[in-house]
C-alpha cells in the first residue's frame, strides 16, 4: 500500500497550520495595544520590562533544641531569646540564621525578578555564610531590584507556626509591629506597603508538633517611571 497521505489527511493537516498562523497573526495584532500601555523597552538593553511583576516566595527550617541548633528562633529579624521577643526554649536548624520570613521575601524578589533562587546566590555549604545575618541576602536582593528600575509594590507574609507565638506583646511591643517595622526598613517601603499574618497548623504534620516552621510571601514589583494602563 502506498505511504503517500491521502487527501482526507493531508486537507486536515493544512487547514489546521493555515489557521495556526491567523490565529497567531490575529494574537498578535490583538495585544500590540495592551503592550504598548502595560510595558516600556529599556532602552540600553533593548528588553522589555513589564511595568508590574509578581513574585512568590516559600521557606521552611526545621526546629530543634537551643542546643542542637546552636541559634535561637530568629523570624522577620526578631529573635525569639528573650531580648525582643519571649524567650522560647527552641532554636532554627540552618546554615544561616534561619529566617524563614526573609528568606521567602528574598525568594519572592529574586522570583519576580526571574532571577536564580537564594540557594544559588546564597548556597549552605559556604562556610562564610554559617550562622549569617539573613539581613545580607534582604540588601542583595534589594540591590538587584533596584538595579532593575523596580520598587516594592506590596509584600504579603504568611508566616506558619504552631510557636513560638508571634500575636504578642513584650514590654509592651507588639511582636508583629516589629515584625512588619523590620520589613519595611529593609526594602525601603511604607509600613502600609507590607503586612505579616500569622496562623498555627493545627497540631498537624511537623509545623503542627513544633518541628518545623515555614512562610508564605507574596510580592508585588513595581516599574519606576512606568505608566499603568487607565492611569
Amino acid at each position: 500500500r502506498s505511504c503517500r497521505p491521502s487527501v482526507e489527511m493531508v486537507w486536515p493537516a493544512r487547514v489546521w497550520w493555515w489557521w495556526w498562523l491567523l490565529s497567531a497573526a490575529v494574537g498578535e495584532a490583538l495585544q500590540v495595544g495592551p503592550l504598548r500601555a502595560t510595558e516600556r523597552v529599556v532602552e540600553s538593553s533593548n528588553v522589555v520590562e513589564p511595568v508590574i511583576r509578581l513574585g512568590h516566595g516559600y521557606d521552611i527550617h526545621r526546629m530543634a533544641s537551643r542546643e542542637e541548633a546552636g541559634q535561637p528562633v530568629v523570624i522577620s529579624g526578631v529573635r525569639f531569646n528573650g531580648t525582643e521577643a519571649p524567650d522560647f526554649e527552641l532554636g532554627t536548624v540552618a546554615h544561616s540564621d534561619g529566617d524563614v520570613v526573609y528568606h521567602s521575601v528574598v525568594d519572592a524578589i529574586l522570583g519576580a525578578l526571574t532571577l536564580p533562587d537564594i540557594g544559588q546566590l546564597f548556597p549552605d555549604n559556604d562556610p562564610r555564610l554559617r550562622g549569617a545575618d539573613s539581613e545580607i541576602f534582604m540588601e542583595e536582593a534589594y540591590r538587584r531590584m533596584r538595579d532593575r528600575g523596580y520598587r516594592i509594590g506590596n509584600c504579603d507574609v504568611t508566616l506558619i507556626c504552631q510557636k513560638p507565638r508571634v500575636n504578642v506583646e513584650f514590654h509592651g511591643t507588639s511582636v508583629k509591629s516589629l515584625m512588619r517595622a523590620n520589613l519595611s526598613r529593609l526594602l525601603r517601603t511604607p509600613l502600609s506597603c507590607v503586612n505579616v499574618k500569622a496562623r498555627t497548623h493545627e497540631k498537624v504534620d511537623a509545623v503542627g508538633e513544633c518541628r518545623a516552621l515555614e512562610c508564605h510571601v507574596v510580592i508585588t514589583l513595581l516599574k519606576e517611571g512606568g505608566v499603568l494602563h487607565g492611569a
